[in-house]
Order: C-alpha cells, then structure tokens, then sequence
C-alpha cells in the first residue's frame, strides 16, 4: 500500500467558483505522481470518516487535490479554513500489474526462493519499486530487471 498521507493535519480549502472543487484538499508532495483524470484514486480517511476509490485532481506541475463533498464535510462537522487529520493512500491502477502477479512471475522464473530470503524492507521496496511504475510496459521492464537481479543471487 502506498500511502501519499498518514495521520497528517492538513486544511480543508474553500476556493468559491470552483464547483466540485470549491472544498478540496491539497495532498502534500504528490507532484511527481503521473497519471491523467479518473486513473488515479485514493482510498484513506479525513478524520474518522472512511473514504473509498476518491479521484485525485491533476493541475500540471502542482500537487494532488481531492473534493470535499458535503456528505463528507458534514459527517465530520468542518468547513473551509478547518483542519482535518488525514491519511490517503494510491489505489493501483486498474491497468496494473498486482503484488500476486509479481510474485508468480517471480515463481515461474525461479526466483521467488532468493525473493523471499531478503528482507521484509528488501521484499517491499521491490514490489513498491514495480508498481509504482507509471505504465504496465515500464512494471513488465521492472520486473524483468529484478528477475535478472535475483536470478544472480540463486547461484
């Protein structure tokens, strides 16, 4: 799970003319995040108040925003100018290669056992490394890299 945010006290923005984006938040350092409208979602909380499959807001150059419903905003008794503690994290793309794919991948090409010899840390930032991929073309040329990689260490 790649999280953009995790318990961070952010503000819930009010910016009048910008219709469904009139109460929004700016999600910090998401700048770098590639993908264009209605690719990217994120599920997390604001507050207590569960969001799931929520579209991130691409402006070029800029970071990420999420819109602030009235349901939403209601539910947790806050407007524009207040501050909401949040926690947002990256639901793949639906055109993504998943962790279990990666995995049977790395079974089939035999070395899913010098895989999981490495660390915890070792294991996720690999699988991280994969699916933060902005395309399925670049996971496939990833994932070929640390089969190449651990293939080396099974000898």
């Amino acid at each position: 799970m790649q999280y953009l945010v995790k318990g961070q006290k952010l503000e819930l923005k009010y910016e009048p003319g910008k219709g469904a984006w009139t109460y929004h938040i700016q999600v910090p350092d998401t700048k770098h995040i590639v993908g264009k409208w209605g690719s990217l979602k994120v599920s997390g909380t604001i507050d207590d108040y569960k969001i799931e499959s929520i579209n991130l807001f691409t402006i070029t150059g800029q970071d990420k925003l999420i819109s602030i419903n009235e349901k939403i905003r209601k539910a947790i008794n806050k407007s524009g100018g207040d501050i909401v503690t949040v926690t947002l994290y990256l639901l793949p793309l639906e055109n993504q290669i998943t962790e279990k794919e990666i995995l049977e991948t790395f079974k089939e090409s035999d070395v899913l056992k010098p895989f999981k010899k490495l660390s915890e840390d070792d294991r996720n930032q690999i699988i991280e490394k994969i699916m933060s991929q902005e395309s399925e073309d670049k996971q496939i040329k990833m994932i070929l890299k640390f089969v190449d990689q651990l293939s080396k260490n099974n000898g």
